[in-house]
């Protein structure tokens, strides 16, 4: 994290002072060791996947893994005194910015699920443990000619995290939300049975699971679509100069019956952005072809930024590095982290270490750091209606002032479940995903957030719930559909023995719950 502009001296000399500025303005230095930590921690981890997978080890693994969590799920029982039941992976190891503290008061489950298990090329589905990430299941399937229609951008992302909170891709406009391209999904339940579900078999509980943040049963494998993967994606770059040209321009390219395969949008300012639709081919035109994802190559959303001098551009990506273009600089938080790391000197001789893990920087974050970043930085995706676009852009401008903002289109179904429409027909909506440190110096996290969750409440949007949430129970209620979900849990006896969402995910009730 940093401030707007670099000083080599702290404004004060008191030692908080002190302290703050070295952290806010130099911690590129401590990051610098973490970076050769993180590619051996990420080397080791894609070698055994490789053995694991080559092996064929995990589908006979996989049950004797899910029996014993079901051991330790009938010990709580006896031994577990009402405290209620949750994983016991670290909070650090999440992507999420929240601390879980909640954690420190339940009583942990180990689940060593991080398998793929199953590739079935007939039924056109790959079966995988939750703790499969995304770089782990495209670097598999990729190589097979295969990938799944929806591939949320952060490597570190877990398939049970998009499972149980969410997950958006720019193909979203066509598949929906993650949750959408998920088949069948293999659950352990308070008293310790194992239970499958799918929207044939058991529909009440398989459209409960999407969003229940954990609080139903422990997530044991999920079966996914897969479709044929492509050589590349032939990228368009739309550079637009006013607001209404940008939602014009966007909404145009969503809503047209023979839409991109990919459509995305980065907005630099309240009048510019670079609209972006992507197709997938086969073949590269000479001389446009963009390994983007190569270490020496600029961040993606730098290179975008670009075509602002050039005017619109067409260029081919390899189609696993199109799907990644964010990872390096974790969209555009790296900039912060490591002020000049867009730098082409430091991209040759270091940018083949980018990313550091962002497990690990909340690991070494500190109180001083964690502070700020609660005070100071604002990380929200906040889903509303297509038609609430142009408030929604409005809204962060005057409210936060942080750019680049993503938006991401995507379908919203008809189904039961915690996201339900006012419609109660399929509509279009748009993540509006806002990173960074807020250049309004007005903003105060617990203000700002709930005059901008007030705001999606009214459209009849939603707010993505890895991130913190200042919502009232009521209000939370009030944003997202738990009639299905209350009967549920009151049908598998989850009172007790799992919290309630909000309890997980709200920031003043994550220290426990009711």
């Amino acid at each position: 994290m940093s401030s707007h502009q670099f000083q080599v001296f702290p404004d004060k000399w008191d030692m908080d002072s002190i302290v703050e500025h070295i952290i806010v303005h130099y911690r590129f230095i401590f990051v610098m060791f973490l970076l050769p930590v993180s590619c051996v921690y990420d080397l080791w981890f894609y070698t055994r996947n490789k053995i694991v997978f080559a092996m064929n080890s995990a589908p006979t693994k996989h049950k004797e893994k899910v029996a014993e969590i079901q051991k330790q799920v009938r010990e709580y029982q006896v031994n577990g005194k009402g405290k209620g039941m949750c994983t016991a992976r670290p909070g650090w190891q999440t992507i999420s910015p929240q601390n879980m503290d909640y954690k420190t008061k339940m009583y942990p489950i180990n689940v060593n699920l991080v398998d793929v298990l199953e590739i079935d090329t007939e039924r056109r589905t790959v079966r995988c443990e939750p703790l499969v990430s995304m770089g782990q299941l495209t670097a598999t399937l990729d190589r097979l000619g295969w990938t799944i229609p929806i591939v949320p951008e952060l490597d570190d992302l877990t398939i049970g995290g998009l499972v149980m909170g969410t997950g958006i891709e720019t193909s979203s406009h066509r598949f929906g939300l993650f949750q959408h391209i998920c088949r069948s999904y293999e659950l352990v339940l308070a008293d310790g049975s194992v239970v499958e579900c799918s929207a044939q078999t058991d529909p009440e509980l398989f459209y409960s699971v999407p969003w229940s943040y954990g609080t139903l049963g422990f997530l044991a494998s999920v079966e996914i679509d897969i479709i044929p993967s492509r050589r590349f994606v032939r990228l368009d770059y739309t550079p637009v100069y006013s607001l209404e040209q940008m939602i014009e321009t966007f909404e145009r390219e969503v809503e047209r019956s023979d839409s991109a395969n990919f459509v995305e949008c980065l907005v630099y300012s309240r009048e510019k952005a670079v609209v972006m639709t992507g197709n997938l081919v086969d073949c590269c035109e000479p001389g446009k072809l963009n390994e983007i994802g190569q270490w020496y190559k600029p961040w993606f959303f730098k290179h975008a930024q670009a075509f602002f001098e050039t005017g619109p551009r067409t260029e081919y990506i390899p189609l696993r590095q199109y799907y990644h273009r964010h990872s390096r600089s974790i969209f555009w938080e790296i900039q912060d982290i490591i002020p000049f790391g867009n730098n082409v000197v430091f991209r040759y001789l270091f940018g083949w270490l980018v990313p550091p893990k962002v497990s690990l920087l909340k690991l070494t974050q500190g109180k001083t750091l964690k502070r700020l970043y609660e005070t100071k930085h604002m990380i929200q995706d906040m889903l509303v209606p297509l038609s609430e676009l142009k408030g929604s852009i409005e809204l962060f401008h005057r409210e936060v002032e942080i750019y680049p903002i993503w938006l991401c289109p995507f379908k919203l179904p008809a189904h039961p479940g915690m996201l339900t429409s006012t419609t109660n027909k399929e509509e279009m909506f748009v993540d509006v995903g806002v990173y960074g440190v807020p250049k309004n110096d007005r903003f105060d996290a617990e203000k700002t957030t709930r005059k901008v969750e007030e705001f999606v409440r009214n459209v009849s949007g939603f707010q993505m719930m890895y991130a913190d949430s200042y919502m009232t129970r009521e209000e939370f209620r009030a944003m997202f559909d738990h009639s299905l979900y209350d009967r549920v849990r009151e049908k598998l006896g989850c009172r007790g023995n799992f919290p309630e969402i909000y309890d997980k995910v709200n920031k003043k009730a994550r220290t426990g719950f009711k």
